[in-house]
């Protein structure tokens, strides 16, 4: 935990961070950094105007509907229960899916530029 400073007292960041002699704009429009702000949004924004999608149609046949979803799948389980429920079970999936992507594709990228940052500063 180290020892916390008393009301007051500023202290000085950690010597060995060096984060004062690293120019983060200089970094930001690096070709590395571009292609890695590229390669995140290349998986988050289709991800995400699917997932939007896919509640919106949710949404809209519970709305205008409602006989569809009430269609009987197992007992008293129906479409709009099923359809629900998937609602859930695509988040955890894409949840997923992105924790592998950010494995292959993307902690590879970040680790290269925090190398260079701090071989930088040293």
């Amino acid at each position: 935990m180290g020892i916390q400073p008393t009301p007051g007292e500023v202290r000085e960041p950690e010597a060995d961070a060096g984060l004062d002699t690293v120019d983060f704009r200089e970094t930001q429009s690096s070709e590395k950094f571009q292609r890695l702000r590229r390669t995140h949004r290349s998986f988050v924004f289709p991800m995400a105007v699917i997932f939007i999608v896919w509640y919106f149609v949710y949404v809209l046949l519970a709305a205008f509907a409602p006989e569809f979803m009430a269609i009987s799948v197992a007992g008293n389980v129906n479409v709009g229960i099923v359809l629900g429920l998937l609602q859930f079970v695509s988040t955890f999936g894409i949840t997923a899916a992105y924790v592998s992507f950010a494995n292959r594709r993307l902690d590879p990228q970040a680790a290269a530029i925090r190398a260079d940052l701090e071989g930088d500063a040293e």
